[in-house]
């Protein structure tokens, strides 16, 4: 066999390894899912409120929606656990591991050349968290200090680009990074606003001091050219707007239904 019929062979193998299971969705096309039966959502743990472990069962804000998704395709939700990097960079998705990925993630350019993106369905900036009694209110107050930040994310990218004079400590996870604040190994922690305010309350010995405005929004996402579960995906999360479902969920998770 030539080197060219090998390589269509073998992607050939791939691309039937990856669609066991046809559904109907989408504006009439199929949406091909990479187990049969299930939605596969790759998702890196914890994100609290939008994705986090209780007791044994993944559950959140994402978590809730996606299940939307997964109702209106007549199959059920399952969740991967995985590191960030694998979503943002689409490989989680091209290597069929998952069929769409849910994780808080904001759509950027960089990120929109891995992988295609649904409509927004929440928006978000930067935050700065710090231990209670501290006075640092925004990335000045932090020069000669230690910020923490969580790998691969647009809260990293955001401090490499406007935190000059302040040292960064990665952290793989947001788990780890809200930790090291409350305990202070770190000074300040940068990220979300949604998932800084819900830790905040939480932890009273911790405050969110400011916000940043990058006006982000967060999109679910697929593998690249993968417009019938893209459009699936939209068609539920317009449909769940219309009818009031988003906003019971949103209302379900952060105490209030999103500004109008």
């Amino acid at each position: 066999m030539s080197l060219t019929a090998a390589l269509a062979a073998a992607v050939l193998t791939a691309a039937t390894a990856c669609s066991s299971t046809k559904t109907s969705g989408g504006s009439g096309g199929k949406v091909q899912l990479a187990h049969s039966g299930k939605l596969t959502t790759c998702t890196h743990l914890p994100y609290m409120p939008f994705q986090f472990k209780k007791g044994k069962e993944v559950v959140g804000f994402d978590v809730d929606l996606v299940d939307l998704v997964a109702k209106d395709l007549k199959v059920e939700q399952e969740i991967v656990d995985t590191p960030f990097e694998g979503i943002q960079s689409g490989e989680d998705l091209n290597t069929g591991k998952c069929d769409l990925a849910a994780a808080g993630m904001t759509i950027t350019p960089v990120r929109e050349k891995n992988l295609d993106f649904s409509h927004s369905y929440f928006e978000a900036t930067q935050a700065l968290l710090v231990k209670k009694g501290k006075g640092y209110d925004s990335l000045d107050d932090l020069k000669g200090k230690e910020l923490g930040v969580q790998q691969s994310t647009t809260g990293e990218e955001y401090a490499k680009k406007h935190a000059k004079g302040v040292k960064t400590r990665q952290y793989e996870d947001l788990g780890l990074l809200l930790t090291a604040v409350k305990t202070g190994k770190v000074d300040a922690g940068i990220n979300d606003n949604g998932v800084l305010y819900d830790y905040a309350k939480k932890n009273p010995d911790t405050r969110v001091t400011t916000e940043f405005d990058t006006g982000e929004q967060y999109g679910i996402g697929v593998r690249t050219g993968n417009d019938a579960l893209r459009e699936q995906i939209n068609k539920t999360l317009k449909k769940a707007r219309a009818d009031g479902r988003y906003d019971r969920i949103y209302k379900k998770w952060f105490g209030k239904e999103p500004a109008k």
